[in-house]
């Protein structure tokens, strides 16, 4: 086997009137994140973390914003297409690393629930989910409460070459 890293980011804003969905959990919370999808941002990340290991486009070219027909989708749909295309090249998803940026809400608290729910998406097991939280600071858009932001990176492991 080679193993190949990847690395995600994505970031969504505050909305009223959405629900906040964030690792495929819905946490109370006055505002939700914007978004064509259910812009679950700590989903986005990942996705693009696991997509970029394996060389293939971001989400937004899987799930253009552009497509009605995904208008609301769950983002742990978005998961198990790339766990999909991961499988699809004969390799397995060996671990996920990923650091939510957020003012508000708290996080961790929901840290143990959002591992499940992304390694059931990913066909992984929780163990190999890694969660962390930090603030911004009080610094830029997300120390303003403006939004939440996600990084992520993925191990992948693929077939050796011909």
């Amino acid at each position: 086997m080679r193993y190949r890293s990847g690395i995600g980011y994505d970031v969504h804003q505050f909305a009223k009137g959405r629900p906040l969905i964030i690792g495929g959990i819905t946490i109370a919370h006055d505002r939700g994140l914007a978004g064509h999808s259910d812009a679950d941002v700590l989903s986005h990340a990942i996705a693009d973390a696991v997509l970029g290991a394996i060389g293939e486009p971001d989400i937004g070219y899987w799930f253009p914003p552009t497509d009605e027909s995904i208008e609301g989708i769950s983002s742990l749909k978005i998961l198990e297409k790339a766990a999909e295309l991961v499988s699809e090249k004969g390799g397995r998803i060996e671990n996920i690393d990923a650091t939510l940026i957020a003012e508000e809400p708290k996080i961790m608290p929901h840290a143990t629930a959002m591992k499940e729910e992304i390694a059931v998406a990913l066909g992984i097991g929780s163990s190999d989910v890694g969660i962390k939280a930090t603030t911004n600071e009080t610094m830029g858009f997300v120390g303003r409460g403006e939004g939440i932001a996600a990084l992520a990176s993925a191990s992948i492991a693929l077939p050796e070459r011909d």
